[in-house]
């Protein structure tokens, strides 16, 4: 199985023929997108790390540290698997798939019950007044990005399609990093904007590179805008629908 970014060898060419210099894009895009999201996550969690895992005044439940593995874990999986193309190891990056066939469903299983655990540890500690609300957001990013990543599978030996879904789930992993920017770089309210300027550097690949916009952006770009935009009203006008909901799960 090939994940991230791998090209069939000796397939038909399914892009248009592209300019030199629209080539080196390509070729280097998405290896600086790996680099580019480890910064935003390191970023993100270094105003925060330090209080609420390292050193907390208050313990942390277990199953935070494991989540805190996992996602790292598949940080550093995304980026070996675009060095590994990077470098024409293409039969080690596809035995390396079924890992991250694994890897990719461990972080939904993992991503969900901490969201709840944490919940419920916020609610207990009266850390987070708007736990209930809140509770929303990390279960839609769970979603966010299984959705892709599942596809992803699905359509493993349609690269074109392939590489831009495990882009897109990626990115939406980075959420909560860009939730933990401080307010004056991005206000909290809009801190979902940073996980679609990512992914729009991608539409700006293909424009230039392919001077059109793949099908996997076109659906699935605006499909996230408008779960983003619903999650976040609904968090934030505390509607009665969800507060039902979220608290018979944090109970």
């Amino acid at each position: 199985m090939a994940v991230p970014f791998a090209r069939e060898i000796g397939s038909i060419q399914t892009e248009p023929a592209t300019t030199k210099r629209a080539g080196l894009f390509d070729m280097h895009f998405y290896f600086f997108m790996t680099l580019l999201i480890a910064v935003v996550v390191v970023y993100g969690f270094s105003h925060t790390i330090g209080k609420n895992l390292i050193h907390p005044a208050i313990p942390r439940p277990s199953i935070l540290y494991v989540h805190a593995a996992v996602f790292s874990g598949w940080l550093v999986f995304f980026i070996l698997q675009s060095t590994l193309i990077r470098t024409h190891n293409v039969a080690v990056h596809r035995r390396l798939g079924w890992y991250g066939l694994a890897h990719g469903i461990a972080i939904p299983t993992i991503g969900f019950p901490t969201a709840v655990i944490m919940g419920r540890f916020n609610l207990l500690h009266n850390l987070d007044p708007d736990a209930f609300a809140n509770l929303l957001i990390p279960c839609f990013d769970m979603f966010a990005f299984s959705i892709p990543f599942a596809l992803a599978i699905c359509w493993r030996k349609r690269p074109e399609f392939h590489r831009r879904l495990i882009l897109m789930a990626t990115c939406a992993l980075t959420a909560a990093s860009f939730g933990r920017f401080p307010p004056n770089i991005l206000p909290p309210v809009i801190f979902y904007s940073g996980v679609d300027l990512l992914i729009l550097l991608g539409v700006v690949r293909d424009l230039i590179v392919n001077r059109s916009v793949h099908r996997v952006y076109l659906i699935g770009l605006p499909a996230l805008l408008i779960g983003q935009t619903v999650v976040m009203y609904t968090a934030v006008r505390h509607l009665a629908w969800w507060m039902k909901l979220a608290n018979s799960i944090l109970g």
